[in-house]
C-alpha cells in the first residue's frame, strides 16, 4: 500500500507541475506584454489571479477558509507559514483583491520560465549577499510607496523536517513593516504540506483535496509601530502557529 500511494503521489506531483507550466505558458504572453511598461505592471494582477484559479480548478484544490478576517486597506504585508509549493500557487486567488508582489529566494532567477516575473515584477532576495539584500529592501520599500502590497514567507523557505511545525522567522518582513509603518496580514496554511509535498520527497503525499486556511485579523499599523521588532515577530509567529498546534493535537 505504501508503494501504491507513493506511485499515485508522484504521478500527481507530475500532473500539478504540468498544469502549472501549461497554464503559465497560456498566461505568459499577456503578462510579459504588460511588463514592457512599468505603468502597466499592476494590470498583471488579474492574470496572476486567473493563473491561481486555473491551478485550483484543474488540480481539484478547493480552499476552505476556516477563518476569513477582513483584509485592510493596502498597502500591507502578507505573511504565512510555508510548508508546500501549493502555498504560492493558491495565494493570489485567496486574496484576489490584493496587488501582491512576492519576495522570494534569488534561486528562482535560475528558472527561465520564472525569471521574467521575478526580474521585472517580483523581488528576489539574496540571502548571502548583504549589498544585494539591501537593494531588495529598497525595492520593497519603493514598491509599497507605489501602492503594492508584499507577500513574504518569513521562515525563508520550506522547512526540511517536522512539517507543519514552523522554524524561527527571519526578521525581514517585520523590519519592513516597522520601517514602512504598514499593517501585517497573517495567514496559516493548515494542511497544504499533505496535499503537495516537495517533488524530491519520493514517499511524500500529494493528492487533490481541501486546503484549509486561516486569514487572521490583521495587525494594525499602530500596533506595528507600538511593538518592538522582536515583539512583533513573536506575536506573528504565535498567531500563525496557534491553528497548527490545534490541528496537530
Amino acid at each position: 500500500m505504501k508503494y501504491f500511494r507513493a506511485i499515485f503521489s508522484n504521478l500527481w506531483k507530475v500532473y500539478v507541475g504540468i498544469v502549472f507550466f501549461t497554464t503559465g505558458l497560456f498566461f505568459y504572453p499577456f503578462i510579459s506584454t504588460l511588463l514592457l511598461k512599468e505603468s502597466w505592471y499592476k494590470k498583471t494582477h488579474i492574470f496572476f489571479v486567473s493563473w491561481s484559479w486555473s491551478i485550483r480548478f484543474f488540480c481539484l484544490y478547493h480552499v476552505h477558509k476556516i477563518k476569513s478576517s477582513p483584509i485592510p486597506q493596502g498597502p500591507y504585508i502578507v505573511i504565512a507559514n510555508h510548508s508546500s509549493y501549493l502555498d504560492i500557487y493558491l495565494m493570489c486567488s485567496i486574496i484576489p483583491n490584493s496587488h501582491l508582489l512576492f519576495l522570494g529566494k534569488s534561486e528562482l532567477l535560475n528558472y527561465p520560465f520564472l525569471r521574467t516575473y521575478f526580474k521585472k515584477l517580483h523581488i528576489p532576495v539574496f540571502r548571502n549577499d548583504k549589498m544585494k539584500s539591501a537593494k531588495s529592501f529598497v525595492q520593497a520599500k519603493n514598491a509599497v510607496k507605489k501602492g503594492w502590497s508584499l507577500m513574504i514567507f518569513p521562515e525563508g523557505g520550506i522547512p526540511d523536517d517536522n512539517l507543519p511545525a514552523m522554524v524561527p522567522f527571519k526578521e525581514g518582513a517585520f523590519k519592513l513593516a516597522k520601517n514602512l509603518k504598514i499593517p501585517i496580514v497573517p495567514i496559516t496554511f493548515i494542511n497544504n504540506y499533505k496535499l503537495l509535498t516537495d517533488p524530491g520527497n519520493v514517499y511524500g503525499s500529494a493528492s487533490p483535496g481541501i486546503s484549509k486556511i486561516y486569514i487572521h485579523e490583521h495587525i494594525s499599523s499602530e500596533k506595528v509601530e507600538m511593538l518592538s521588532q522582536d515583539e512583533l515577530m513573536d506575536l506573528c509567529f504565535s498567531i500563525i502557529n496557534e491553528p497548527l498546534l490545534a490541528f496537530s493535537s
